[in-house]
């Protein structure tokens, strides 16, 4: 398995979970490391909160293994995890400031620390005015954010993130993109799972997708981009590019022509065509799908 010579964060070894007769999760094995993103995705119903629960020890793999810092799962190796489940849950009743200091004395954090923590937090978010607001009392957006801070006050080792985004203004969702990036660059391992393609490409620095509970795309984003690579080139310029060796179509989008490769000439030397023939050329880009696009590809070819 790809990255696991180093020391992983999270290790996850062939598990497998089967519901009455529906096999959820089925032989399912990857690596989060330290300090990276790693973005689960999938359909839904792909597997993605039921693998998400069986790292939380929520419930049980029926085969395989999880290990947390070169653990198995224990109360203590648990206790270095941060999880923001997508069903949010919070003590409505609570202030702002009980909830999170609460909630970071179950992790063992002495009322002093916990007070501490909690106000640097809420004043990272811009949120320490309404430290002594209920809970009940906070916009959906508000809320969650409270409770992505309790996933992170502990200062966890590994952070999963179950649709964070969902329910956020764009402001709030660039705030909690940087905090996001920061604890990455901390050494901290994140897993994001979310249906929102452009986070994941934005964020990510390696992927799994899982269809039908098991893996069908895994490894470094950049990669996997490469791979499902266009045979063709975006091309912007004065005039028209006319005939050019190892093109076999034209599509014109009116800002640019995408150019139709035959799969035996490389993009640089249809370039060095249009620079021989005097073209100014203002763009020319090989063609990379979107990951939205190879999400959808690869499900359709699941089916």
């Amino acid at each position: 398995m790809e990255n696991d010579g180093k020391k992983s964060t999270a290790l996850i070894s062939n598990i497998s979970k089967t519901f009455n007769t529906n096999k959820v999760v089925d032989n399912l094995s990857f690596s989060v490391m330290p300090g990276e993103i790693f973005g689960l995705i999938g359909p839904n119903g792909a597997g993605k909160t039921t693998t998400i629960r069986m790292m939380m020890d929520i419930i049980k793999p029926d085969s395989g293994e999880i290990s947390i810092l070169g653990k198995n799962l224990s109360e203590d190796s648990k206790d270095k995890i941060g999880y923001l489940p997508e069903e949010r849950g919070l003590y409505k009743k609570l202030n702002v400031l009980q909830s999170l200091s609460y909630l970071a004395s179950l992790k063992g954090i002495s009322p002093t620390i916990a007070r501490e923590k909690t106000e640097h937090l809420l004043n990272r978010v811009e949120m320490l005015p309404h430290a002594k607001k209920k809970i009940e009392e906070l916009s959906r957006g508000m809320g969650q954010i409270i409770q992505f801070l309790t996933a992170i006050i502990h200062d966890p080792s590994l952070i999963i993130l179950d649709e964070p985004f969902a329910n956020l203004d764009p402001v709030n969702t660039e705030l909690l993109k940087e905090i996001v990036l920061e604890l990455r660059n901390e050494g901290r391992a994140i897993i994001l799972s979310t249906h929102r393609m452009n986070e994941v490409e934005e964020l990510c620095d390696r992927i799994l997708m899982i269809n039908h509970g098991r893996n069908v795309l895994y490894g470094e984003l950049s990669e996997i981009k490469s791979r499902f690579r266009n045979n063709s080139i975006f091309l912007e310029l004065e005039g028209d590019p006319g005939e050019l060796t190892g093109v076999t179509g034209k599509r014109d989008y009116g800002n640019y022509t995408e150019l139709l490769l035959d799969g035996k000439t490389a993009p640089q030397q249809v370039l060095e065509q249009l620079i021989s023939q005097g073209k100014n050329v203002n763009r020319f880009e090989v063609s990379t799908p979107s990951l939205h696009e190879i999400f959808l590809q690869v499900v359709e070819e699941g089916q």
